[in-house]
C-alpha cells in the first residue's frame, strides 16, 4: 500500500493556487484543486492573511487576495528564502 502523503502542506498549495490565478479563486475553487474542504481553506486564507502573507479585499461579491511574495519562508530549513522563490520555482515548473 502507497503511503498518503505530499511533499508540500495544504498551506502552500492554497498559496499556489492564488498564485496562479492571480489571486482570483473562490474557497470553493481552491478546495476542489486542493483536494481539502472549504472550511479548511477558509482557516488556511485565515492563517495566510494574519501572518501577513496575503490581504484579502472584497470585489464585488467575491474576494481577491494580494499575495504578499517578499514575505520569509516560516521553517528554519529556509530560512533567509521569501515565498517569492517557491512560487518562481513552481511558476517556472508549469
Amino acid at each position: 500500500m502507497t503511503a498518503e502523503w505530499t511533499f508540500l502542506t495544504n498551506h502552500s498549495q492554497v498559496l499556489l493556487c492564488l498564485a496562479r490565478n492571480g489571486g482570483r479563486m473562490t474557497a470553493r475553487e481552491i478546495a476542489e484543486v486542493v483536494g481539502i474542504t472549504e472550511r479548511a481553506v477558509q482557516r488556511i486564507l485565515d492563517d495566510l492573511e494574519e501572518t501577513g502573507y496575503i490581504t484579502r479585499f472584497r470585489d464585488g461579491r467575491q474576494n481577491r487576495y494580494e499575495i504578499h511574495p517578499e514575505r520569509p519562508m516560516r521553517h528554519p530549513q529556509q530560512q533567509g528564502r521569501a515565498i517569492k522563490d517557491l512560487l518562481e520555482l513552481f511558476a517556472y515548473m508549469r
